[in-house]
């Protein structure tokens, strides 16, 4: 019944080798010379990015169990078009979680540009905007909208499956981290040691 949701997980981590692979820039230049070793890691590199992505969806958007949270239940938001009642509280946390998690996403493709995101290739260390939050701030805004979308959809495998995304967030971004070192020196890691990797620092 909840074959899709499988579907979907098992590609996301089927993915990730590939995105492994289309960071390896140096790597792939070595191997391929250095044009085609380009255009080589930027097709790993949409592929796997886009596939991440709307394999991540597919995840939000799968038949799998709903739930609610038990407090304030009888509460709900109904979407009149769609025929989609959403309870007020899980609006609520939808609401907290998406609309920074989105904006920090978005802030940070805005400063790196869409090709370098779709890509994973950049020329410079960005430290500015989001990137002065923290180190991967789509990563980190992506999780964020995880959280609110399952919620949004009240999705319940979704949810449970937060932990794991976690896991996989963090393998990518150090493995990035890595391969930037490689290519910036001490330019990356003094960055390192000044913004955190996924979560924000409270104090200044």
């Amino acid at each position: 019944m909840y074959i899709w949701f499988f579907i979907c997980v098992s590609v996301v981590i089927a993915i990730i080798p590939l995105h492994f692979l289309s960071v390896e820039h140096r790597k792939l230049q070595e191997r391929y010379g250095k044009e085609k070793g380009i255009k080589i890691g930027k097709i790993y590199g949409l592929i796997s990015g886009w596939g991440f992505f709307f394999f991540w969806i597919g995840i939000w958007v799968s038949p799998q169990p709903r739930f609610t949270i038990q407090l304030l239940q009888n509460l709900s938001v109904v979407v009149p078009v769609v025929n989609f009642s959403i309870p007020l509280l899980h609006l609520t946390f939808c609401a907290i979680s998406l609309i920074p998690g989105a904006w920090l996403a978005i802030k940070g493709v805005k400063e790196v540009t869409v090709k370098v995101a779709e890509t994973h290739r950049t020329d410079r260390v960005v430290t500015t905007g989001a990137y002065s939050i923290v180190r991967h701030p789509q990563y980190f805004g992506a999780l964020l909208a995880h959280v609110g979308i399952s919620f949004l959809f009240s999705a319940w495998y979704s949810l449970i499956f937060t932990p794991l995304m976690v896991v996989l967030i963090y393998l990518i971004s150090r493995k990035e981290e890595k391969e930037l070192i490689r290519e910036f020196g001490k330019e990356y890691e003094d960055y390192k040691k000044k913004v955190p990797m996924l979560i924000p620092r409270l104090e200044k």
